[in-house]
């Protein structure tokens, strides 16, 4: 029986998990290369703040980036509440049987079906169904069902990571189970809800197939004036001008692409930054 060297073992294994780690994080920056060297010409003030002309082929993509902006915002009005307050109730209230299981291997699922099954179900349910017609509204409630699974599991797990202790010493000293929930345990597990909740609206944001059937456009002339309007977005946007409109520069489409990414890193910034002072009031 050949005994090996545990060194070399040791050698060699963490030599694969650094070749694995480098076969990950390379093509990543090669991206992120490529599309700063193509979009970076492209930033300028007017490719930010203009309307696209020129059937796109010039101008900026102001109302895009606005659009966003409204899809994101109000997909964090819907489903911030309501995961939060279903992982409180998953969490601390629901007794542990069967129906909780089912419910907990749904959200699961849930988690995993493809973009554009949400989609067809808001355009069915909201666009059709409840007669909202493509607008803000549809598309934002689509999105926010689409996230409130990765929501209401970081948040789960955020709040489980509260030790049991706090909860014991609030309840001991009268307090009731909604003011322990609410003063002892949400605010100590607010960084991983928010980790949660930027992923969710990250992913949110750079969604293309939701979107297209529930809220956007391939080009409006003015802006959205009410959550019931239409809206451009620059995950629909930069398909279009990618597949649809011939002749447009690449520097255009790599503009757009660095624009979105860099919307969605400005998102993840915030929340680090916000996550790093809600961990500093921590008491464990």
């Amino acid at each position: 029986m050949i005994r090996l060297n545990p060194r070399m073992v040791e050698k060699v294994a963490f030599f694969s998990l650094f070749l694995s780690t480098l076969l990950i994080i390379v093509p990543v920056f090669a991206i992120l290369a490529l599309i700063i060297k193509d979009g970076l010409p492209a930033l300028k003030w007017e490719f930010l703040t203009a309307y696209p002309r020129l059937g796109m082929r010039a101008g900026g993509i102001f109302p895009a980036i606005l659009g966003t902006v409204y899809l994101v915002v109000t997909t964090l009005f819907f489903s911030l509440p309501v995961g939060i307050l279903a992982a409180i109730y998953l969490s601390e209230y629901a007794r542990d049987h069967w129906f909780k299981r089912v419910i907990e291997v749904a959200i699961v699922n849930l988690a995993g079906v493809p973009s554009v099954v949400y989609g067809l179900f808001g355009l069915g349910l909201f666009v059709i169904f409840l007669k909202f017609g493509a607008s803000i509204l549809a598309g934002s409630l689509t999105l926010a069902i689409m996230s409130l699974p990765v929501i209401i599991t970081a948040s789960r797990e955020a709040l489980s990571t509260v030790p049991e202790s706090f909860r014991e010493v609030s309840l001991a000293l009268g307090a009731t189970k909604w003011q322990t929930v609410r003063r002892a345990v949400l605010p100590n597990a607010l960084p991983g809800i928010l980790t949660g909740t930027i992923l969710a609206l990250s992913r949110a944001a750079g969604e293309t197939a939701p979107i297209l059937f529930t809220v956007a456009a391939f080009y409006l002339p003015r802006l959205p004036q009410s959550i019931l309007d239409q809206c451009m977005a620059l995950p629909y946007h930069l398909y279009v001008i990618s597949t649809q409109v011939p002749n447009v520069k690449l520097s255009i489409q790599y503009g757009t692409a660095l624009v979105l990414i860099l919307l969605v890193l400005a998102m993840n910034i915030v929340a680090v930054v916000i996550r790093a002072r809600f961990r500093k009031r921590k008491l464990w």
